[in-house]
């Protein structure tokens, strides 16, 4: 399943990124995805063949360029 596995996806056009795990279960990955949202990230919890899959996403709010 894995290899199958988008690493990105567009949704309502914006681009998220896939977090590079598969979840059994959906209460591990919601539990996961809480401790995104509480780190600022949009996220999408999506089911493809019975497993669950984490997608994030979050804008770049400052740049830090060093000299």
């Amino acid at each position: 399943m894995e290899n199958d596995i988008d690493s990105y996806k567009i949704i309502e056009g914006k681009k998220f990124m896939w977090d590079g795990l598969v979840y059994e279960e959906e209460n591990k990955a919601q539990e996961t995805e809480n401790g995104y949202k509480e780190k600022n990230f949009e996220t999408m919890v999506l089911e493809e063949e019975g497993k669950f899959l984490i997608y994030t996403r979050r804008e770049v709010t400052e740049i830090v360029l060093d000299d």
